[in-house]
């Protein structure tokens, strides 16, 4: 075997691509099988809504791959009209493993040497040079697109389509095998979005090392993301099944406070506007991604935390801190609203539930979302790919907030010396010095009985 041949034996298999494909195209036919049933029976406003989250993130996807990955930026008109026609994660698809199973068989031209830091051992890290043909440098950017658009498919697209058919289950009292084998899709594409999240994310704050993501960090992700997704989503669909007036400001204030939020920490740092995104971008086309970014941010802290946090005065506009302290405020605040919109549930539950046992329900969605917590808390301190990189371990950055909730609640020292001073005060001895006089009194001395009785 030659030197391209080795090369292509040490390239990854794109797995992730085909996943990615088989997810888009599945979820997309099962939209437009279920969309054409509500049709024929004359559901019209089910059939343009599921049309709606089914062609909206779609076309996103192809926007993403157009303009932000430059799939026609060398003029094929070819390639534009399949995007037109919804077809650029096919042709992306096609080419992946074409250059894949090509590889071998070609000796490239040139190579790009890169140089990535081993994860340190006994506090020594070691700077390794790695050849990457041209070949594996074209995998790594369809890697990067796919990762990219299976996170917007899976959050402006799943997760809206799976909260509306879960919604439609509960009004009409039925789960048809065509509308369950949708929501298990969109269920799907939602935790496999959340799980290339977490990786991207990863890979971006430690883009110096050479990072191997094992079987038991996915395994730990995917049970994480599954309990959290499948608990939010349920959560907002009993509310909004008994409060349907209160269903569209509760998702405005998640929806824009998280929108928002990094536009304000920008503001606040007084920070120049980022002009080096794109150089190709005007100011107004850096605006517009910056707000697609934050749009994108927002849909996904809807439904489950984002293991990416933006930081608009970044030039990578990603905050590549560990901040225990924000993950953990997520957390409390995210099981504070979904205990008090299942106790709203609960107080307004209609006659669709009768034959629900309320009280438990509301234990296992709670449960299920501490079990999310759980398997997020395992995957930190175990599983994580560079846990020698944290400057805390999940162990102490929860005590670390345990202490401070402990002195927040601790009640301050001048209650307490006051408290104190008001044992020892004046008032205080005087009624214990008469009480021990009638103490005295009633139970005399017996000296003095002794005497009299002389």
């Amino acid at each position: 075997m030659g030197a391209a041949g080795w090369r292509r034996a040490a390239m990854k298999f794109p797995g992730s691509v085909l996943i990615s494909l088989v997810l888009f195209v599945a979820e997309t036919v099962a939209a437009l099988c279920l969309s054409g049933t509500y049709g024929t029976a004359g559901d019209r406003m089910w059939q343009w809504l599921t049309l709606l989250f089914a062609l909206l993130p779609c076309a996103l996807v192809q926007l993403s791959l157009v303009f932000i990955h430059r799939d026609v930026s060398r003029d094929k008109p070819l390639v534009l009209l399949l995007h037109i026609l919804q077809l650029g994660p096919l042709v992306r698809c096609v080419e992946v493993f074409y250059i894949y199973f090509r590889a071998g068989r070609v000796e490239e031209p040139y190579v790009s040497i890169t140089k990535k830091r081993q994860m340190p051992k006994d506090g020594y890290s070691e700077e390794v040079e790695k050849e990457v043909g041209q070949a594996e440098g074209k995998l790594c950017t369809h890697r990067s697109a796919f990762s990219r658009a299976s996170v917007i498919q899976a959050f402006l697209g799943s997760a809206p389509q799976l909260t509306l058919q879960l919604y439609i289950c509960v009004l009409q009292q039925e789960i048809t095998a065509a509308r369950s084998v949708f929501m298990v899709l969109s269920l799907l594409s939602i935790v496999y979005g959340a799980l290339r999240c977490n990786i991207l994310a990863i890979k971006i704050k430690y883009d110096d090392y050479d990072v191997s993501v094992k079987p038991a960090a996915y395994l730990c992700i995917f049970m994480w993301r599954s309990f959290e997704i499948a608990t939010r989503v349920t959560v907002l669909v009993l509310f909004s099944s008994v409060l349907q007036i209160w269903t569209l400001p509760v998702v405005l204030v998640n929806f824009f406070g998280f929108f928002f939020y990094p536009w304000i920490l920008f503001w606040q740092s007084k920070s120049p506007f980022p002009e080096n995104i794109e150089k190709a971008l005007s100011r107004v086309g850096t605006t517009i991604v910056l707000c697609l970014l934050t749009f994108l941010y927002a849909g996904i802290n809807m439904f489950c935390w984002s293991a990416v946090q933006l930081k608009l005065n970044d030039p990578d506009l990603i905050n590549k801190s560990q901040n225990w302290y924000r993950l953990t405020v997520y957390y409390m605040l995210r099981f504070i609203e979904n205990a008090f919109l299942l106790l709203m549930w609960y107080l307004y539950k209609t006659d669709i539930y009768l034959y629900i046992c309320a009280p438990l329900l509301v234990l296992q969605l709670l449960i299920g979302y501490c079990m999310a917590v759980l398997f997020m808390l395992v995957f930190y301190q175990f599983c994580h790919p560079c846990k020698k990189l944290f400057s805390s371990s999940v162990s102490e950055g929860l005590l670390s907030c345990f202490k401070f909730l402990c002195f927040v609640c601790k009640p301050p020292k001048s209650t307490i010396l006051m408290d104190k001073a008001d044992l020892k005060s004046p008032a205080n001895t005087d009624e214990a010095r008469s009480s021990s006089k009638t103490i005295d009194s009633q139970n005399g001395n017996p000296h003095q009985s002794v005497s009299s009785n002389a």
